[in-house]
């Protein structure tokens, strides 16, 4: 049976509310009934020049509710005396005649994760993450929430994006309000739990590992866990230290945590709630131990000095500097030698969490919409160095070999249309880190530094002149949801963490197939930090070259969410790939 429409009725925020809201149903009997009767989710906004604020609620009595909202709100909560006082205060009420108490937190579950991820919202009120597990309606939940997006995006484009938009955005992939798949579940109640003993000692150091490959469903779980920790602390008239910060040592997820953390007030805790490790350590380590310090991309961490941070290893010290340390970690993700952890070393991190059974790992992968089989077959190729026939795809995942790398750019220009964005996301060129680049030194004799191979040649990340209004508008966005980067190609310094509909890979000349077998030759590499001797705590001089190179690779593999398009500048690994691919997986 087909869902209905639902009803979305839009009156003005103050204290005649109740009579507009009388004048706008009418006679309507069916409005009165779903608007009155039944249980309504609202949105309350308020726009401050170009920038908004909203509110996100349910109720059972939407006269009652907006009554509180409107009068004893405001005596405890400040954003709710900013809003007694707006003058261009709007309320969206919606009702349904499917909705029961669960579908309707589910549903304002759903509009918090949308709204949050929306670039002029500036504030996102509600403190709640209200996701339901199976109820009655519990299927229509998606379809419902679809159609009243499209009805809100009827009014107004601005605050309501298209639904597409709104799902390509790193805020939206990164959010805390997704619903966690049981795994996750299971893990965070393992985690809170863990949480709650190691807070009623007295020592630090609790470690928590969380481990698992790219796409098992990290960032969104240590996300989860975030907001939750602190998200309570909001409601006190006076403001207490955060109970958890949050680092990464990565400079494009690090915007995005920071939008996150600033849009639903949590920066009013600490305006470094989140921040780079060594900017917490640095200001954290002659003082009292923080209750929590939650660590994504841990694999980033540095192991060694360096720069600004003098230490010897960030992990150590965050373990001084916090009672309880939750730490995301993919040992095949670590990409420098500041970064590089020994298998001994590693399994002694393993063996400190298992004492305490709090090594977590999640298994599921939620990225790569594709077979099993097929994910086997990536992983052979970068973590095992073996090339078998590419399996078929039930799931329609899309495994191509490219002739050449402009059939492959052409690809990933084609699957970038609007309607396919609209669709599926964004899809962008990688390649690995094997051409020249100098951050901020452009080369003497051209405008940019650029990955080329024959006849084909792209900029590198980040190098694109813009204008003032391209910059404002790309402000806090990540490198692939800004529009011009569809004619660069990315590395892993831009990518990783993220996810692509297509990811196009140009496998550089670091990448061979000698003897039935894929190698890795660190003299093609243009990656310093990866091919540079790792000096160990004795003074040994150390090179982990292949296996960083390794790792780099595997990341670029692993960001297509429902295709993935190689090319490889090695002859005879471009080979191996075609004689690997039937006429189906060939693009010619």
């Amino acid at each position: 049976m087909e869902v209905k429409n639902p009803i979305v009725t839009e009156i003005t925020y103050g204290k005649n509310f109740s009579e507009e809201l009388k004048t706008k149903i009418g006679t309507n009997k069916k409005k009165k009934k779903f608007l009155l009767d039944y249980p309504t989710i609202y949105i309350i906004q308020d726009q401050n020049k170009k920038q908004y604020t909203v509110y996100v609620g349910e109720t059972t009595d939407i006269k009652r509710r907006t009554t509180e909202h409107l009068y004893e709100d405001p005596k405890s909560r400040k954003e709710w005396q900013n809003l007694a006082h707006t003058q261009n205060g709007r309320m969206f009420i919606i009702g349904h005649d499917h909705f029961n108490k669960s579908l309707t937190l589910d549903i304002e579950n759903r509009l918090m994760l949308y709204l949050s991820s929306v670039d002029r919202i500036k504030h996102v009120n509600n403190r709640r993450t209200n996701a339901q597990n199976l109820y009655y309606t519990s299927d229509e939940m998606t379809t419902i929430t679809s159609k009243i997006w499209y009805q809100l995006n009827q009014r107004d484009k601005v605050l309501f994006p298209a639904e597409s938009i709104i799902r390509d955005s790193a805020l939206f992939k990164a959010s805390p309000f997704h619903k966690l798949t049981p795994e996750q579940i299971n893990a965070e109640r393992k985690i809170m739990a863990k949480i709650k003993a190691a807070l009623a000692r007295s020592d630090t150091g609790q470690l928590i590992l969380v481990e698992g490959e790219a796409g098992s469903g990290k960032t969104v779980l240590l996300s989860k866990l975030f907001y939750e920790l602190n998200a309570d602390l909001l409601e006190q008239a006076q403001k207490s230290a955060p109970r958890g910060y949050l680092l990464v040592n990565h400079d494009q997820q690090l915007t995005v945590y920071k939008q996150i953390a600033k849009k639903l007030g949590l920066e009013q805790l600490n305006k470094d709630i989140v921040s780079k490790p060594t900017r917490f350590i640095n200001r954290h380590s002659d003082q009292r131990p923080v209750d929590i310090v939650l660590v994504d991309e841990a694999h980033l961490l540095w192991t060694q000095g360096k720069q600004a941070y003098q230490g010897k290893n960030q992990l150590a010290d965050l373990l001084r500097s916090a009672k309880v340390v939750i730490a995301v970690f993919d040992r095949n993700q670590v990409l420098t030698t500041e970064e590089y952890v020994s298998d001994q070393q590693l399994k002694q991190l393993e063996s400190h969490a298992r004492k305490t059974d709090s090594l977590i790992e999640l298994h599921d992968q939620q990225r790569i919409n594709a077979d099993r089989e097929t994910v086997k077959w990536i992983k052979n190729l970068a973590l095992k160095s073996e090339i078998s026939k590419i399996p078929d795809d039930k799931k329609d995942y899309k495994l191509m070999i490219g002739t050449n790398p402009n059939i492959v750019y052409q690809e990933i220009q084609r699957h970038n249309s609007e309607k396919e964005i609209a669709k599926s996301g964004l899809s962008r060129l990688l390649a690995t880190f094997d051409w020249k680049y100098v951050d901020k030194k452009p080369p003497k004799d051209q405008d940019s530094w650029r990955v080329t191979v024959g006849d084909f040649s792209l900029p590198w990340n980040l190098q694109q002149k813009q204008t003032k209004k391209e910059k404002r508008e790309n402000r806090g966005r990540s490198w692939a949801e800004q529009p011009q980067t569809i004619n660069e190609v990315g590395s892993t310094y831009t990518i990783q963490g993220f996810d692509l509909n297509y990811a196009g890979v140009i496998i550089g000349p670091s990448v061979k197939y000698r003897q039935g077998r894929v190698v890795f030759d660190p003299t093609a590499s243009q990656n310093k930090k990866a091919t540079r001797n790792r000096t160990l705590n004795d003074g040994q001089k150390i090179n982990v070259a292949e296996k960083l190179l390794r790792n780099e690779l595997n990341v670029l593999l692993t960001r297509g969410v429902n295709g993935l398009l190689l090319y490889a500048v090695d002859s005879q690994l471009q080979e191996a790939l075609q004689k690997a691919a039937s006429p189906d997986h060939l693009l010619s």
